[in-house]
């Protein structure tokens, strides 16, 4: 059997018109830590994110307090684990220091002012 060259290249090209299509798809979060972070969908991230922001618009909450919320606002209308993805988004948004914990105790978290 001959295979022409050309033929394979093209094969290659259409596989990754096809992963960068999905790629496009995901968001690659980033941890506060710099540990690794991990390739979420874009749609659960900017639903959560929205929802943190929200959250805390008004004032300060505690971790429990944030995930009492989310789960209240998300629940029925999200798929997957409310809390898995809240917390990834979550390290997301203190790693790009759009949010911050504060120093008391319990810790709590808020919009980092500009």
């Amino acid at each position: 059997m001959l295979v022409r060259f050309s033929d394979m290249n093209l094969s290659a090209s259409r596989n990754t018109k096809k992963r960068e299509g999905n790629d496009r798809r995901k968001i690659l979060t980033h941890h506060p830590l710099g540990k690794s972070g991990r390739n979420i969908d874009r749609n659960k991230y900017d639903t959560l994110k929205k929802a943190i922001l929200s959250a805390l618009r008004k004032n300060e909450l505690t971790h429990t307090e944030l995930f009492s919320r989310l789960n209240k606002t998300l629940k029925g209308r999200f798929s997957g684990n409310i809390s898995w993805y809240g917390e990834t988004v979550k390290l997301d948004l203190e790693a790009k220091k759009i949010i911050e914990r504060t120093a008391s105790k319990p810790q709590k978290y808020r919009l980092k002012p500009n």
